[in-house]
């Protein structure tokens, strides 16, 4: 991206003056590397977003950010459905709540390394992976609306999992407002066999050692500490996601007109928050952020049932679940007044800072969790949100790495076969059904993870905890 199309605020924020038709700036937060290294694509995105009703403050895009469907992936945008303000499909992403959750294990990377290929081996076999895969669960259509209704919390009363769980889930487990006759029929017979299972691309089961800690008080207050070994979940909610966002994508394209919505890009097809569409849209998004929990939830039973079998004295007490593709209603306070507000987060983190009533008690103090994930053989992260945070971009954070190129491209480059190995020599254990799919995912097609943490920490968007080195990683 050519950095003299913006301007320069901080060492770690760029603005996009208000141009056409764009109703507030563009923000950018990102080091100057990392801003050179984005597609012009992302500009372009971050300035369409501005342009939609009842946007509030600014069009944001994280560290991470790269060019996605509509909306920049590390995109962030809040709407106002006082002022007119729309839903875009396009602006939660096609894997709906896909997100990350961080389990301890009690146990010190010297517990576990006599086991840790025979451990690599039995999540691999435990735990479904890849395109198309399906578990061992099936759905009839009254437990499916069960599941879309009660999320982590079905899952917990059928028996996958503690009730202490849910403390330490977004929404404790349960998004409100799921309206289950939203979901298609199409929708629910792609998810009626793939409960409890991690799905294809970036996608993963992955054991970690946290291999260094930048804030001890946090740290503490998270139960982690150097050496540690912990379980980290990265999957959402798999095909009935996706048909979800892409049902709705159709529908709001069509319907965009009538709602005298001009779009300066298909993709960012949207509808008023009080339109028909728009709660349809909403009522069968919170149903698929109740299916990703609960799928979470059922994977981290299944981990359990591994852990108990090869290392009985695991614990895997879980530390926090957070989501990175949602539209959430939150209050927020605008020139002094509190208001309540539409926040789309698209491959972005939702990072409360300290005292927020939606954090778990015990973690209030010291601010909400935030979960940053690898890219199979490079570095995780645990943050923390700020109180700062809260006045940048609506407590938001980015999610991850972010792509530095495409699937196909990663493809021609790498050989799957050859990272599995390269990564091994290193200490990694790879498992995964597709060889492609680890080429698509190879380490070296997406962006130093921690370069965007670090401009994560240095722009005041969220606080570095901890760094988590991988172990073994089951992947799609």
């Amino acid at each position: 991206m050519d950095t003299a199309q913006l301007t320069r605020v901080s060492e770690y924020e760029w603005r996009i003056e208000p141009q056409g038709a764009m109703r507030v700036p563009g923000v950018i937060f990102a080091s100057e590397d990392l801003v050179r290294a984005m597609d012009d694509k992302v500009r372009e995105q971050v300035c369409n977003v501005a342009t939609l009703p009842g946007i509030v403050l600014a069009s944001y895009a994280m560290p991470d950010a790269h060019w996605g469907y509509g909306f920049p992936i590390g995109g962030v945008a809040a709407f106002d459905a006082d002022q007119g303000g729309v839903v875009s499909a396009g602006g939660v992403g096609f894997d709906i709540s896909c997100g990350v959750r961080t389990l301890h294990t009690g146990l010190k990377r010297t517990e576990i390394e006599a086991v840790r290929e025979r451990l690599a081996d039995a999540l691999f076999h435990s735990i479904p992976a890849g395109v198309g895969s399906t578990g061992r669960i099936h759905l009839d259509p009254a437990g499916m609306d069960a599941m879309l209704n009660g999320g982590a919390r079905w899952a917990v009363k059928r028996g996958w999992g503690q009730r202490e769980d849910l403390e330490r889930i977004e929404e404790h487990g349960c998004m409100a407002g799921a309206v289950v006759d939203a979901v298609s029929e199409r929708a629910r017979k792609r998810q009626r066999n793939e409960m409890g299972t991690l799905g294809s691309g970036n996608h993963y089961l992955e054991v970690q050692e946290v291999c260094e800690v930048f804030d001890p008080e946090a740290a503490t207050v998270f139960g982690i500490s150097q050496g540690d070994v912990v379980v980290s979940i990265h999957c959402g909610s798999r095909g009935l996601g996706h048909q979800i966002g892409t049902e709705f994508l159709k529908s709001m394209v069509i319907k965009a007109a009538r709602h005298g919505i001009t779009l300066p890009d298909r993709e960012l097809a949207c509808a008023p928050i009080d339109s028909d569409t728009g709660e349809a849209y909403l009522g069968a998004m919170r149903a698929a952020i109740n299916c990703a929990l609960a799928n979470r939830q059922i994977i981290t039973h299944l981990t359990r049932e591994v852990f108990e079998r090869i290392i009985p004295a695991a614990t895997l007490e879980l530390l926090y679940d957070v989501s990175h593709n949602t539209c959430k209603v939150e209050e927020h306070v605008i020139d002094g007044e509190p208001r309540r507000l539409y926040v789309h987060r698209k491959g972005a983190t939702r990072a409360f800072g300290p005292g927020h009533p939606d954090i778990p008690e015990e973690l209030r103090d010291i601010g909400q969790p935030v979960l940053i994930g690898g890219s199979m053989g490079t570095a995780s992260h645990i943050l923390v949100g700020t109180r700062q945070g809260e006045t940048l971009a609506f407590s938001s954070a980015c999610h991850g790495a972010g792509r530095a190129m495409s699937r196909r491209r990663a493809y021609k480059l790498w050989k799957g076969r050859q990272l599995v190995d390269g990564l091994q020599e290193q200490g990694i254990l790879i498992r995964s059904p597709s060889s492609r799919g680890v080429a698509e995912e190879a380490p070296g097609a997406y962006k130093d993870v921690d370069a965007v943490v670090d401009a994560a920490d240095a722009a005041g968007l969220a606080r570095k905890v901890a760094r988590l080195k991988p172990l073994a990683c089951i992947k799609g």
